[in-house]
């Protein structure tokens, strides 16, 4: 059987934990979709590093004067 008690929680705290959990809501569907997206160009297709090995498959690059 229900207490026939006073109400305790406000209309304003619900109101705070209703947005509280839109929040959470909207913060756990944008982790998921970064989670499904494709991996976007972060990695480019030719990548040099500082010491002149190409990145994508280990090999040496010379560099050229076309290039600069």
């Amino acid at each position: 059987m229900a207490s026939r008690g006073k109400k305790k929680t406000t209309m304003a705290k619900l109101a705070r934990e209703g947005r509280l959990r839109e929040r959470q809501l909207d913060k756990r569907a944008k982790k998921d979709a970064r989670k499904r997206a494709p991996a976007g160009p972060e990695s480019p297709e030719y990548a040099v590093g500082e010491d002149g090995t190409d990145l994508n498959d280990g090999e040496t690059v010379a560099p050229s004067l076309a290039d600069a």
